[in-house]
This record gives C-alpha cells, structure tokens and sequence, in this order.
C-alpha cells in the first residue's frame, strides 16, 4: 500500500537557488525531448536516457542538479505520450515558465560494508528531511508522528505561487 505524506520545506538561501536550478533543468529536458520527438518522431525513454549524457556534456549546467529528476522528466514525457496514443490526453505541450514548478526524484537505496544508504531520508524528530545534491532541509507537518515506517519510493519537491515550498514523499507500506 502506499501512502503520500506532505511537509512544508523551509530552505536556506542556497537550497533556494538548487532548488530553482533543479526547477529551471527538469523544465530544459522535458521541452528539449520533446522538440526532438517532433522533429524526428517519437523516442523510447531508454534511447532518451542514453542521449541525456550526451546533453550533459553539451550544457554543463545539468550536471549541478539531480540526475534522477532529470530522468523523472523524460519518464513524465514518455507516458504523456503513452496517454497520447492511448487517446486519453491531447498531444504534449511544451512547458513554460508559467506552469507548474516541481519536480520528482527517485530514491536510490544501496548498502556499503554493512551499512544501508539512501538519498531520500526523514529524520522526523530534528524535523529535516535529506533530498539528493540539497542536502538537510527542515520540514513542518506531521506533530504526532515521531517515524514513519516503509519504504521511500520517490518525493516530488514543488514550489507555490506564494513562493513556500513543499515535499511530498511517497512510501510504500506493508499491511
């Protein structure tokens, strides 16, 4: 069973500018994929991974923000385009600075001699929450719980118009 939970971030001044970053590249992928999908037809999300290191080594800037949101957001075109020829949206649009800011990452689990990683954690009794290239972040929400127990599977960072910031984290839990 999954379940979403939803927490205020509070960044510092340079997790701001990451974060913006991190808005401004997912923005640059998605709409670059997308004209190359019109300009030479439609691409599977494998042959547009391979070609995003290419595309890294031609715009350096991609290399500052997460990897995986970068991946999130040729997985986001490849099932808009799924739902396009499923005929359950219209064809993709490009996406502008207007739209909505946010951006998903995944977690990456790994162990090393023992001991268990991840890039995505919640520590919520110092109230911080660790996101990947962003480092330690506070949150707000969630008073009654001191854990939450599960598996991260992925957390979708997005800005409002009123400039606050959220994190919402997918976790999945067994019944």
């Amino acid at each position: 069973m999954y379940k979403a939970y939803k927490f205020r971030l509070y960044p510092n001044t340079n997790q701001k500018i990451l974060i913006n970053k991190t808005f401004g590249c997912v923005k640059f992928v998605y709409n670059y994929f997308l004209n190359e999908c019109r300009k030479k037809g439609y691409q599977k999300y494998f042959d547009m991974c391979k070609a995003l290191k290419e595309l890294e080594n031609e715009y350096p800037f991609l290399k500052e923000v997460d990897s995986c949101s970068l991946r999130c957001s040729i997985f986001n075109l490849e099932d808009s385009y799924k739902n396009f020829f499923a005929k359950r949206d219209q064809y993709p649009k490009f996406k502008n600075r207007y739209s909505k800011q946010s951006y998903r990452t995944t977690c990456i689990i790994s162990s090393y001699k023992g001991k268990n990683y991840s890039n995505i954690e919640i520590d919520l009794i110092d109230k911080k929450v660790k996101l990947p290239k962003i480092g330690l972040v506070n949150i707000r929400g969630y008073r009654n719980s001191r854990e939450i127990k599960g598996k991260i599977i992925n957390a979708t960072i997005e800005k409002e118009a009123t400039n606050k910031y959220y994190v919402s984290i997918i976790i999945e839990e067994k019944k």
